[in-house]
């Protein structure tokens, strides 16, 4: 929200308060306290009025430093509130005539005693940013609303990242962000996905601990400041060290929840009815015949909505008319080595049998006069699920627990933005505070279903809608985006987005979901999909098998397909460390190489995993241009090397894309490519780009069930490359890019090739 009205004045009606300096401080072991008079203190009498701040500043965990800003402290306390771990951490205190200070690891917070107001966050010996003069305030708006600011220093050349999966500028200044969950496509500033964090190349994140509407101003409304903003009467801030990207993540995801490991093979192809299209069971058949006829390996078969009857969203139950038999499908489906995923929503339709069943039970969102919340948008008369309710919680999560046993494998948790105001929940909470929220309970509850059914390594939602802490229950995808380059470009940049925001794991509508997309475009867009971590393909109102478009694409569909599938021990042990990190599979390129300036902005390319580079090709034709950092980069395709760092300017056939291994990198790529979740180990080539001498590099192997099945250490020695292997009897091989290779015998444990 702006207040100002340029640089001097504020804009009509606006009222604002603003620190002058410290009056005195507390403190006491891990805290400090300080008090701040909005107006100066030149003698006793101006100790009569108001008002004033109260800071708190306190540590969860080391290198992370939590504001809470206070104006009136007596406001009833409703929920919900965000879900924060805390780590034993001794925060040192300290105060003098000068300064009062909290040290949390290597970042402290410091407060001026003397002179006019200033907090300053440093960390190895550089201030990293600062609130000063008229940045923090408390802020009424002609409406009467209440609103406490603040705004931190943005230093020269910084770039700002993260508020999550948004559409626009990867980097974020210059924008204006409110933090609110909304159904409104990929191509607006409007988000589903709104996570009030950012990130920065300087060295610290910011959290926002408040689940409502928080309003950013990221180089906007003042230019050299972050301003970010809620109606509130305190506010909780917490500030985050790295000095790298990668740390700044890791801390975050370790203060806010990191996400669980999806199931090896829903890292496989996704093949889905699309949205309003007719089909039954003859349809469903005729695609997976189709897919295992030209060689399509298919991991996942996903029903969407009108596996239930039309206004009867949710109800839970097969459509009789299509399908009469849904036990004997699903059973016929999976004796094809098929996991099933089926469409649901936390909206229940007037007409639907639940309705009278959540109204008569009280699992229904109310209006403040005890009547059910209703509005004929989406579904006549529909209804929401009150999950902030433990019994409606359970008798929601009893609905999906009988699909469970009858076959189903993971569901499509579609919607959760559209949530009223004018509601009172079950719990008391705060109608505004639990509008972003609302999703993290439905997406936890349909998540833990899975988990207490099917085990902690088997549950997997494909998840539209979240906010801060929704990392937790992966997968998540871009939402509704149009068959154009554009919206492919777009999708990207809010995958991005997200990724640097906390979640680890995403996907989106290959081809686009509104409209249909040309040959070209599709199969532009299956090369993008099936080396993003995980791989859908899905429309509206069109089927998206590939036969529908050409042959081609189906030989593009193959091969694409087949690669990922061949990268299965590569990508599974990066969603390892996306599930113990916190850093994502896929992963914007400042993530990686926050030192080089050439990244800073790229939007239109990224790194899968560590070692990986990927351009998607949005253009017909096939021309491309794309970054590569400094060292000896090499096409995995094709074995030709480019040398960083520099732009490359190339043209791509459909069946190729640019995908770069990073000088020095040790690839494993499995012996299976028709399905996800093979024995990895067993016939794995580790494949080494550009070795450089002296540097060991190790390649964990993974299990589908996450323990680890081999570990390898190669190293370059002069003109020799040798590699130890570590808890494998099976046979496995070693090859350099474009050079010599050699196979090992099952129970050998080196290997050793002259360069």
């Amino acid at each position: 929200m702006k207040f100002s009205d340029g640089y001097w004045r504020l804009r009509e009606g606006v009222r604002a308060a603003y620190p002058q300096g410290v009056l005195d401080v507390e403190t006491c072991p891990g805290t400090l306290t300080v008090h701040a008079p909005t107006h100066p203190v030149r003698h006793r009498g101006d100790l009569l009025k108001g008002p004033a701040l109260t800071l708190t500043c306190t540590s969860p965990m080391p290198d992370v430093i939590a504001v809470r800003i206070t104006h009136f402290a007596g406001g009833v306390e409703r929920g919900p509130s965000f879900e924060i771990a805390r780590q034993e951490c001794a925060a040192e205190v300290s105060r003098d005539a000068e300064e009062a200070r909290l040290t949390s690891g290597a970042l402290s917070v410091r407060f001026a005693r003397t002179g006019p107001w200033r907090m300053d966050f440093e960390a190895a010996g550089r201030t990293l940013t600062s609130s000063g003069a008229k940045d923090m305030g408390i802020m009424e708006t002609p409406d009467g609303h209440h609103h406490l600011r603040e705004r931190l220093a943005l230093r020269v050349g910084t770039s700002v990242y993260g508020l999550g999966e948004r559409f626009g500028p990867l980097v974020r200044n210059g924008q204006a962000t409110d933090i609110w969950n909304a159904d409104g496509g990929t191509a607006t500033e409007q988000a589903y996905k709104n996570v009030p964090f950012f990130l920065t190349d300087a060295g610290y994140g910011v959290f926002v601990d408040h689940p409502g509407r928080v309003s950013f101003e990221v180089g906007s409304e003042a230019v050299s400041r972050i301003q970010f903003s809620a109606r509130d009467q305190e506010l909780t801030y917490y500030v985050i060290h790295g000095p790298t990207p990668k740390e700044i993540l890791r801390r975050y995801t370790a203060l806010t929840g990191r996400p669980a490991l999806p199931p090896a093979w829903s890292f496989g192809l996704w093949l889905s009815t699309s949205f309003t299209t007719s089909y039954d069971e003859e349809t469903v058949t005729g695609f997976v015949d189709g897919m295992a006829e030209r060689g399509l390996p298919l991991s996942v078969f996903h029903f969407d909505c009108f596996w239930m009857r039309e206004y009867q969203w949710c109800d839970f139950t097969w459509d009789p008319r299509v399908f009469p038999d849904p036990e004997g499908m699903l059973r016929r489906l999976r004796e094809r080595d098929l996991r099933i995923c089926v469409w649901i929503n936390p909206y229940i339709g007037q007409r639907s049998p639940l309705f009278a069943e959540g109204k008569a039970a009280g699992h229904l969102l109310k209006r403040p006069d005890g009547s059910v919340w209703q509005w004929d948008l989406w579904q006549p008369g529909m209804a929401l699920v009150d999950f902030t309710s433990p019994d409606a919680r359970a008798w929601y999560a009893a609905k999906l627990t009988a699909l469970l046993d009858m076959g189903v494998d993971c569901f499509k948790t579609d919607f959760g933005e559209r949530v009223p105001l004018d509601v009172v929940y079950a719990d008391g909470s705060d109608p505004e505070r639990m509008h972003n929220y609302y999703t993290h309970l439905y997406n936890r509850t349909v998540h833990e279903a899975l988990r207490e059914r099917r085990g902690e390594r088997e549950a997997v939602v494909f998840a539209r809608s979240a906010t801060a802490g929704g990392q937790r229950f992966p997968v998540h995808w871009g939402g509704d985006c149009e068959s154009t380059y554009e919206a492919m470009a777009e999708s990207l940049r809010g995958g991005l987005s997200l990724g640097l925001s906390g979640f680890g794991f995403w996907s989106h509508d290959i081809g686009g979901f509104e409209g249909t997309p040309d040959p070209a475009l599709f199969k532009r867009w299956i090369a993008f999909g099936l080396l993003s971590s995980h791989s859908r393909l899905h429309g509206s109102s069109s089927y998206r098998v590939p036969w529908h478009f050409d042959e081609e694409s189906v030989e593009v569909l193959r091969h694409f397909t087949r690669l990922k599938l061949r990268l299965m021990p590569y990508l599974y042990e990066a969603a390892r460390q996306a599930h113990t990190e916190g850093v994502p599979v896929m992963r914007a390129m400042v993530l990686e190489f926050p030192d080089d300036p050439g990244c800073a902005g790229l939007e239109r390319q990224y790194m899968l995993g560590g070692e990986l580079l990927v351009a998607p090709v949005f253009d017909d034709e096939g021309e491309v241009s794309y970054y590569v950092p400094d060292g000896v980069w090499t096409h995995v395709s094709s074995g030709r090397t480019v040398h960083g760092p520099r732009w490359v300017r190339e043209t791509h056939g459909f069946l190729s894309v640019p995908l770069l291994a990073r000088p020095g990198a040790v690839i494993p790529f499995g012996a299976a490519d028709d399905r996800p979740d093979a024995d990895w180990a067993d016939g794995i080539t580790l494949r080494v780009y550009e070795p450089a001498a002296g540097r060991p590099v190790t390649v964990r192997v993974p299990r589908p069930d996450g323990t680890t099945a081999a570990t390898f250490t190669v190293v370059r020695d002069g003109a020799e490359l040798r590699a130890e292997a570590t808890g494998t009897s099976a046979p496995w091989r070693l090859e350099v890019a474009g050079g010599p290779s050699a196979e090992a015998a099952a129970g050998t444990a080196a290997l050793t090739l002259s360069l």
